[in-house]
């Protein structure tokens, strides 16, 4: 959680140097050169009986679910986009898990991930937008028309790709134990992202066709954006994914993302950090009962 919330913070830093496509572009490229040295140098590579499940689990986790979530961010916000996506994603892996793999959790559980989810509905809830005045009629208010039914199911199919990709990984590693064959983290996170690499790349590809080179909306910003593509590269695809992979190798799908669903409230306090965003008293709410809900879990 900690380090896919200093991969937010990051990001947020490149894109503002770079622009959304390059930065996304850089990093998965930095990323996989990483993971590509230790995986063929130290790791499995290509290697395992789990690799189909890998390379199928990225698709859906990184493929599917980052281009639902890239377009339903414009249009939902990205309040609602991260509250649709860390609170379904989390009851999808659950149901899926249990029809599939028969993993089945205690009530205490269940309890303490309800408690998680309610803290990042409490932070994260996308407060009321103020009534705007129509051209014309300095009197009449009304309020902007909510999010549509396409931009929700955009929102869903994020989510259910972040579940899925989930349990299919760890559909892999089981698999891999089972045959005598452990894989690491870090060589998992490699043989997933793939299919990462391959989706974004298209879309760069795609959007600089469409727009043309060099109208990117932001002019380049290389030297300024090195530190923070760098960091962003090494704390999220890479550590960051490896120890997620390692938790779902010990604990089952539904209790890992639950975890990983405070990523968007742990980034509260680092961008009071680096950027002096004061915490509003809701997120802090949410932080502290988020909090309380893992501390269950960890004592559970």
């Amino acid at each position: 959680m900690g380090l896919f919330a200093a991969s937010s913070v990051a990001a947020r830093q490149s894109i503002h140097h770079l622009g959304p496509n390059n930065a996304s572009l850089v990093r998965i490229l930095i990323a996989t050169l990483l993971l590509g040295i230790y995986a063929h140098v130290w790791g499995a590579g290509f290697h395992g009986p789990a690799l189909l499940w890998f390379l199928t689990s990225g698709f859906i986790g990184f493929g599917i679910c980052d281009t639902a979530l890239f377009l339903a961010l414009p249009r939902l916000g990205a309040q609602l986009t991260s509250l649709m996506v860390q609170c379904l994603s989390v009851p999808i892996s659950l149901l899926t898990e249990w029809l599939w793999l028969g993993t089945e959790l205690t009530l205490s559980q269940l309890a303490a991930i309800g408690l998680v989810l309610v803290g990042v509905v409490i932070a994260l809830w996308p407060r009321r937008a103020e009534p705007i005045a129509l051209p014309g009629t300095p009197t009449a208010r009304i309020a902007p028309p909510g999010p549509g039914a396409g931009a929700l199911a955009l929102g869903v199919v994020a989510a259910a790709g972040q579940a899925w990709g989930a349990v299919l990984s760890r559909h892999g590693t089981q698999l891999s134990l089972a045959a005598g064959h452990p894989i690491d983290g870090l060589s998992v996170a490699y043989q997933r992202i793939w299919a990462g690499v391959f989706f974004i790349a298209l879309w760069w590809l795609w959007q600089r066709r469409r727009q043309g080179a060099g109208t990117s909306g932001v002019h380049p910003d290389w030297r300024a954006a090195w530190p923070w593509v760098l960091a962003n590269a090494l704390t999220g695809p890479s550590l960051g994914v490896a120890c997620y992979q390692w938790a779902l190798a010990t604990r089952p799908t539904g209790i890992v993302m639950a975890v990983t669903a405070l990523t968007p409230l742990a980034v509260i306090p680092l961008s009071w950090l680096l950027n002096g965003e004061r915490p509003t008293p809701a997120s802090v709410t949410g932080g502290v009962v988020g909090i309380t809900g893992v501390i269950w879990l960890a004592l559970g």
